[in-house]
Order: structure tokens, then C-alpha cells, then sequence
């Protein structure tokens, strides 16, 4: 497992620190700060080594103030409050592989035919309805199942109007 890149270290950092002892990890001794000085919209996935997702929550637009407290929130919510899953406990730690993606301004799209599952994510939107799909996503081979997907996890129904807007991701790992 490699997991060297700074946003994923410090998603470590973060998951670690509240599942051991209920902290909230303060930024204070990475060397590469500026790389946070950024505020982007982020995803923070836990998977087992054996490939199973663990969590995974995410923003689609920023809502803090910097890239820095975007992944700290994501990675305790990741761990703790994704409702598919019980929460993290500290005999899984060392078992997580964590990858952070960064994610691209929304794009409206006008067609299908603009997205690519293994380039774009999605987000279809229904009203008050939204759901969200990373791009690349291991067994989402086609458009159809990456749209199918993310109205499913939004809760809209097949025949609703919906708008589609897509995203690339900077994937870290």
C-alpha cells in the first residue's frame, strides 16, 4: 500500500487520531501546507485490502475554508457517519487503504454522450434530489449503469426529469 501523498496522509492522520482517541487532528507538521491552500470540493473512500468499500463521503463543492479542513471533515464522516456502514473501530486501522479525490468544477452536461464512466463522475440532480457517482468506479463499465447508479442513491425515480453534471477527479492514493 502506498499512501504517501500529503491529502492522504493527512486523511489518515485524521481517521486515526478521532478513532483512537476522539480528537479532531489539528494541521501542524506537514511539510507541504501549500498543497492545501486550495478549496475544492472532496471525497474520502475507505476500502479493506481485500478491495470492499468501508465508507465514503464526500462534498461535491467546498464547504469550509480550505482544502485542509475539507478532508479532515470527509475522512471522520468516512469513518464514522456513512450510513451503509457501522463505524470504524481501531482493530480495522491498520486494514484501510484510503484514497482522497479532489474534485473538478460541476459541468453541466447537454448529453449523454459527453460522459465517459472512467473520466467523469456524475451528479444527477431531481429537484431537492441529488445523487453523486465518482468516476472509475471498479464494475461501472457504462454510462447507463454510472446514471442508473447515482438516481438510485439520490432516490429518483426512472422516468423523473433530472440534470446531469460531470466532474473529474484528482485521485490520490
Amino acid at each position: 500500500m502506498n499512501e504517501n501523498h500529503p491529502y492522504v496522509l493527512w486523511a489518515k492522520k485524521v481517521i486515526y487520531e478521532y478513532v483512537k482517541n476522539r480528537n479532531i487532528a489539528e494541521f501542524d507538521d506537514y511539510s507541504h501546507k501549500e498543497l492545501f491552500d486550495k478549496k475544492r470540493g472532496c471525497f474520502v473512500s475507505l476500502h479493506k485490502s481485500n478491495g470492499e468499500l468501508r465508507g465514503c463521503i464526500g462534498t461535491i463543492i467546498p464547504v469550509y475554508e480550505n482544502l485542509i479542513i475539507e478532508i479532515r471533515e470527509n475522512a471522520i464522516a468516512a469513518a464514522t457517519r456513512d450510513p451503509r456502514f457501522p463505524a470504524v473501530v481501531v482493530e480495522e486501522l491498520e486494514d484501510l487503504i484510503i484514497s482522497v479525490d479532489i474534485l473538478s468544477e460541476l459541468e453541466k452536461t447537454k448529453s449523454i454522450e459527453e460522459l465517459d464512466p472512467k473520466v467523469y463522475g456524475v451528479v444527477v440532480k431531481s429537484g431537492y434530489k441529488k445523487g453523486v457517482l465518482l468516476p472509475d468506479i471498479e464494475g461501472v463499465e457504462t454510462v447507463e449503469e454510472q446514471l442508473r447508479i447515482a438516481k438510485l442513491k439520490a432516490g429518483i425515480f426512472q422516468n423523473e426529469p433530472i440534470e446531469i453534471f460531470k466532474f473529474t477527479v484528482e485521485r490520490y492514493f
